[in-house]
């Protein structure tokens, strides 16, 4: 028997809610209908009107009020991401939630309230957690080839000067906040779920005109037992040169380097490799050397067969199966509450000065 639709208003026609929501579910009609939407510009709206048969609104509460759907898609403005996904729940809606999902752990834990309190789901969008090249990663990781990672560096830098509202903080907008619960996301993933980093962090505002949020933050995420990695990741837009390996990663056996569309790995068999006695002189006044057994290997993008999926449409897949069929979900609240206790502490440590915005928007 044919399962039914999954009736979905999307809050927000933005470069999000348009450009990743709506145009993987207008391509779902099976198995999602976009049936409202809603934002603050007319073209947005018609465009959700001819592309979608979408009934719109100026405003996310009068849709929310009037219903008609079974899952909310929260891609507003930051601001709004608290009250509006709150607002949701409350009236009975499954929610989606863009980042960042909050500021602060309190207000986190009251949309989790909201959510509990009304028997309804919490599904957070961390569409980069569910790309193959990451999957990859944990899975070398996890083989034991590299020994005990010891070391993690991510970077998500460019060079890049902007004027629009992700430079605000009063706009909750930030390198950290906009870019960051990305790489925070998979950063904890591979720091381990079970363990809770001390966080240390520096951001700097630099922005070339009014805004007064950071463009440069680094963030170094370690466990004082020494059981999980230390992990640095940097978010800057004043990296003109970057490196072309967004990760590299260090272990006792070996390392990986690589990214999104090629990974590389290089390891020893600590079986078969040289056993040394310890020096207590240098031997011909020399440094100890020995030459190891290399074994490289490689995983490419295009090694994955064509009916691979990521991102927006495995998230979506497993949200229809946690509506319709009751599995787990892939990204659990608990962990994204870990991501906003990390950010939110980050900012706790870097206080910066704001400027006065003679430009509001409406929200």
């Amino acid at each position: 028997m044919a399962q039914e639709k999954i009736r979905v208003a999307v809050g927000g026609q933005g470069r999000s809610g348009y450009g990743i929501h709506c145009d993987y579910l207008r391509n779902d009609t099976d198995r999602f209908d976009i049936v409202a939407a809603a934002d603050q510009q007319p073209e947005r709206r018609e465009d959700a009107e001819v592309d979608f048969s979408a009934k719109t609104y100026d405003d996310w509460r009068p849709m929310l009020e009037e219903g008609g759907f079974d899952l909310f898609i929260n891609a507003l403005p930051s601001p709004l991401h608290v009250d509006a996904s709150i607002e949701a729940l409350n009236r009975g809606f499954h929610v989606v939630s863009e980042k960042p999902m909050a500021r602060t752990v309190a207000d986190f834990d009251r949309i989790v309230e909201a959510a509990e309190k009304n028997n309804r789901l919490l599904l957070p969008f961390q569409n980069k957690r569910l790309q193959p090249y990451f999957d990859k990663i944990q899975e070398v990781i996890a083989s034991g080839v590299l020994g005990k990672i010891v070391h993690i560096r991510s970077s998500s830098s460019g060079f890049k000067r902007r004027w629009d509202w992700q430079t605000r903080q009063d706009l909750s907008a930030g390198n950290l906040l906009n870019t960051g619960p990305h790489p925070v996301d998979q950063a904890l993933c591979l720091f381990g779920w079970d363990r809770t980093p001390e966080v240390f962090c520096r951001m700097a505002c630099e922005n070339p005109f009014d805004g007064d949020a950071e463009n440069h933050v680094t963030v170094t995420l370690y466990d004082p037992e020494r059981i999980a990695p230390q992990i640095d990741i940097d978010i800057s837009s004043l990296t003109l040169f970057t490196n072309p390996d967004p990760y590299s990663i260090s272990g006792t056996h070996g390392g990986l380097v690589g990214g999104t569309k090629k990974l590389t790995w290089r390891y020893f068999d600590p079986e078969t490799a040289p056993k040394h006695d310890m020096w207590l002189w240098s031997i011909d006044r020399s440094y100890v050397k020995e030459d190891l057994n290399w074994i490289e290997e490689t995983w490419s993008i295009e090694d994955e067969p064509e009916s691979t999926k990521a991102g927006a449409d495995r998230f979506y897949d497993n949200v229809f199966d946690v509506l319709q069929n009751g599995a787990e979900p892939l990204i659990k609240p608990e962990q994204s509450r870990k991501q906003v206790a990390v950010m939110e502490e980050c900012h706790k440590q870097n206080p910066l000065p704001t400027k006065p915005q003679s430009l509001q928007p409406r929200l």
